[in-house]
């Protein structure tokens, strides 16, 4: 057989990358996560504040927001009624749904019902956040699309136990009570031409994935689109981010203040963006370090879409923006908008490094749960363990059995 050349090699690796579900599980899992957290931290948060921000006698009334969302056509189920009573089952359902994302508790249902929240407070009241919601809406879109339940997830877990059975009443019940809404808003009205084809679409997918369970040929070719889909998302997010950063970056260099290196002393003194004036004012009366982290702060974000050629070059820069941001939380008082750009960031972490936070969280798990109960027997845990990692591998469900075994 004639050998292939190095280019039919070379698109053989590229397409084998592209069709495999495992290729960014623990970044796309950690952001889940993160995103998950930082949402539902906000809203626990502004839980005592949330009527005079996003409720009926909010400041930004409803009418306002309908004339809004009129002119803008963007989505928001608070737009359905103006009754304190939804408002309030809304605000509880959307925290229950970012402690399901969090869990990996349905992950399918709970990333769609996690983007419907995130759009919805935020387009009720698009003049109370900073743009930290703009990455949560960018995020939420992305992980509909991801496998972000292959590891650290109650899904993961679940699969590990039964992975062959078929049997799973309460994702039928999940499945049609979201039916049951979608059907009532479609019904009145309340759903625009391409909410609701895409809503029902996603309905629609999940009743195929179900129906074809007796079918190995059709659920391979559905799994290959969802490996497909998963990993396309993840490299989106990333583009996103280089994006994000690059054009702050130059956009920067554009302007006067960060030109001669004055940019983070007068960011440092704005009253209204100063939670604790000692810290700013220690920081803005030191020139050199001013200069230094006014040209810093340029130069890694506009070198960092660069680095992702080289994997310690970008290491080194990922954990300075880690370190911009949390300056950022802490000297501007924007919490919410530096943890969501830092849980984005997560995606650029190596899986390395991922695993070995997992293991170690996996082993501090052990040792808690062994001074509550009796060990069991190791060796033959291990072994099931493995075994089942073997038969998710076989299906393409891309858990591996290292993490399998550490968990």
């Amino acid at each position: 057989m004639k050998p292939r050349p190095d280019g039919g090699r070379a698109l053989d690796r590229v397409l084998g990358r592209a069709c495999d579900a495992r290729v960014w599980a623990y970044q796309s899992a950690a952001v889940r996560i993160g995103m998950a957290g930082v949402w539902l931290l906000l809203l626990v948060h502004e839980f005592w504040r949330r009527e005079r921000i996003w409720g009926p006698d909010a400041p930004w009334s409803w009418r306002l927001a309908e004339h809004s969302l009129d002119r803008s056509h963007a989505f928001s189920v608070l737009r359905w009624s103006s009754g304190e009573l939804w408002f309030e089952v809304f605000y509880v359902l959307s925290a229950a749904v970012a402690v399901a994302l969090l869990l990996g508790w349905r992950t399918r249902t709970a990333s769609l019902l996690f983007l419907v929240s995130v759009l919805s407070l935020d387009h009720r009241n698009e003049n109370v956040l900073n743009a930290g919601d703009t990455i949560f809406r960018i995020t939420a879109v992305y992980l509909v699309f991801t496998r972000c339940a292959q590891v650290w997830s109650l899904d993961a877990c679940r699969r590990g136990r039964a992975p062959n059975t078929g049997d799973d009443r309460t994702g039928v019940v999940l499945w049609a009570v979201c039916g049951l809404v979608l059907a009532w808003a479609t019904l009145l009205a309340l759903l625009t031409g391409g909410w609701a084809l895409l809503l029902w679409g996603c309905w629609a997918g999940q009743a195929v994935w179900r129906g074809v369970r007796g079918r190995p040929g059709v659920r391979r070719t559905l799994e290959l689109i969802g490996h497909l889909l998963h990993n396309g998302a993840v490299a989106m997010m990333m583009i996103q981010l280089c994006l994000l950063y690059g054009s702050a970056g130059w956009y920067k260099i554009q302007g006067a203040p960060w030109q001669d290196g004055t940019a983070v002393y007068w960011s440092a003194g704005l009253d209204w963006l100063e939670p604790y004036p000692a810290l700013s004012h220690a920081l803005s009366s030191h020139a050199l370090t001013v200069l230094a982290l006014t040209y810093g702060t340029v130069l890694v974000q506009v070198a960092f879409p660069f680095s992702l050629l080289d994997r310690r070059v970008k290491n080194v820069l990922l954990a300075l923006l880690f370190a911009e941001h949390i300056g950022i939380g802490l000297l501007l008082g924007l919490p919410y908008f530096s943890l969501s750009m830092i849980v984005a960031d997560l995606v650029f972490l190596p899986t390395g490094f991922l695993v070995a936070v997992g293991e170690r969280g996996a082993g501090l798990w052990r040792r808690l749960a062994a001074t509550r109960r009796p060990a069991p027997d190791a060796r033959g845990a291990e072994a099931g363990l493995a075994a089942r990692s073997e038969e998710h591998l076989e299906e393409g469900e891309g858990v591996t059995p290292s993490w399998r075994a550490s968990w």
